[in-house]
């Protein structure tokens, strides 16, 4: 394993990771007070930057560590998390149609954000219920 490059993508994913869900906290915060910061250009453009390195990072990880998804149980459980967070993410922030329905599916996507999380530190598909 090329360490380096480990170290500088496993820091850049992680960074990536914060900035991504400061934003989406951000922007959901902006949601539930009907905030005009929604519709400013660079809150439209800057998570999708930020979530294609968080995707390029992830799999140049994945190469690295020869470890992927359908392989190994832990990064399987991130990926189909991962797909359940974008989807209730978009419903949270665009395609809910009340505000109670984007309420909702922006707190199950925190939640869903927490388990992919506690998979990631337990490489565990159970996540943070490892130790129940």
């Amino acid at each position: 394993m090329a360490m380096p490059t480990y170290l500088i993508l496993k820091h850049l994913h992680l960074t990536a990771v914060v900035l991504s869900f400061a934003l989406f906290i951000l922007r959901g915060l902006w949601m539930l007070a009907d905030s005009p910061q929604l519709q400013r250009r660079w809150v439209r453009i800057v998570p999708h930057l930020i979530d294609t390195v968080l995707l390029a990072s992830a799999i140049g990880l994945t190469l690295i560590l020869q470890q992927y998804p359908f392989v190994n149980g832990w990064l399987t459980a991130k990926v189909l998390a991962l797909i359940a967070y974008i989807i209730l993410g978009s419903i949270a922030l665009k395609r809910g149609s009340t505000k109670a329905i984007r309420a909702l599916a922006w707190v199950a996507a925190l939640a869903t954000f927490g388990y992919i999380v506690s998979v990631a530190l337990t490489h565990d598909p159970r996540g943070f219920l490892t130790g129940w």
